[in-house]
């Protein structure tokens, strides 16, 4: 069963079974620029036994993927050490989540955009119940959804996105709101990595 992962357990099945990416996202006006470097913290939580995964509704007055959910994080900066450290700066800034309150588990493999970036998704626990404090500029709401919902296959499908050719991942709507594109694909690279047959 899903719920019963233990931080020890998600970390060991990110070490040997993470999903190595074949990079669809080859978009055809990123074809020979250098991508930037950025990371997102994948925020997990346990709620009276369940766990539960941490989203972000970005607001419109954000440069890119404006209005969209979206992990927690942003681009690399100088003086950021590595991944982990962006993706915690980062998630401080945007929703007062503190570095020292996240366990990091490991690391999905590398994303990219279509903003061209290379995303490195770190999967990190979090305790709750948490003080969260939204960026107002970039954070138009926090919400959290049921690893388990989001590891049914009934609840995702997959299509060809006809602008650029490239494979979608799109939720269906929760509390209003969709989990799709880069996001989603990283998600269900999690729960592909957690092995989906223990997730009934």
């Amino acid at each position: 069963m899903i719920d019963r992962l233990t931080e020890e357990t998600i970390a060991q099945r990110i070490r040997t079974n993470r999903v190595q990416v074949v990079d669809d996202n080859l978009f055809p006006h990123l074809r020979g620029l250098q991508p930037k470097k950025a990371s997102v913290l994948i925020p997990l939580t346990r709620i009276k036994d369940e766990w539960f995964v941490l989203f972000t509704t970005r607001t419109d007055k954000v440069e890119t993927h404006k209005g969209q959910v979206s992990f927690p994080g942003g681009g690399w900066e100088e003086g950021d050490a590595d991944p982990i450290q962006t993706a915690l700066r980062e998630v401080d800034e945007e929703i007062g989540l503190k570095p020292n309150d996240v366990s990091v588990l490991g690391f999905l493999s590398e994303r990219r955009t279509v903003s061209n970036y290379i995303v490195t998704p770190v999967v990190g626990v979090f305790p709750t119940p948490y003080s969260f404090v939204e960026s107002s500029h970039e954070v138009k709401r926090i919400f959290m959804v049921p690893l388990k919902w989001l590891a049914n296959p009934n609840h995702w499908r997959s299509f060809t996105y006809d602008e650029t050719n490239n494979i979608v991942i799109k939720y269906q709507e929760f509390e209003g709101e969709i989990i799709w594109g880069i996001t989603a694909k990283m998600m269900v690279d999690l729960v592909r990595t957690l092995n989906v047959a223990d997730l009934s």
